[in-house]
């Protein structure tokens, strides 16, 4: 596993941009590089299942590892849903199974930097090199909006 960052900086207060990552509306359309109609069903609250899906159904399923409103968001990823089908501990499964995915946000200057840490194994790095920017800058436009 490879420990991937990603942070943009954003002209909006912590409450404004964690109400886009985890808002209900502006969830999907943040998401929406990965994997258009993205969701994402959890009530984000420490300990919680999360399914994050596509348009398709298939997706992911973690868990809320942690949760400090405002501050930070830890997301631990245990398996996949392929064709309606949960995979927790498939060999392939194994290989990333408790990968975490961590959001920081914290004040810089008036503004909000939002700092995304990720483990990755290999074959998504590049995807997600490419990706992650671009879902960022969304989630920037989002915030920004008056």
């Amino acid at each position: 596993m490879k420990k991937l960052e990603f942070k943009i900086l954003i002209d909006a207060p912590r409450e404004k941009v964690w109400d886009v990552i985890i808002g209900k509306d502006t969830y999907p359309q943040w998401t929406a590089p990965f994997a258009e109609g993205s969701k994402a069903e959890t009530d984000w609250k420490k300990g919680s299942r999360a399914v994050f899906s596509s348009g398709n159904g298939d997706g992911m399923v973690s868990e809320i590892a942690e949760n400090i409103p405002y501050e930070f968001l830890s997301i631990r990823h245990l398996g996949m849903i392929t064709n309606g089908v949960e995979d927790l501990d498939s060999e392939e499964i194994k290989k990333w199974s408790g990968s975490l995915e961590d959001y920081r946000l914290r004040d810089v200057g008036g503004k909000t930097e939002w700092k995304v840490e990720m483990d990755t194994a290999g074959e998504w790095e590049d995807y997600m090199n490419k990706t992650w920017p671009l879902a960022l800058q969304k989630a920037k436009e989002l915030a920004e909006k008056p």
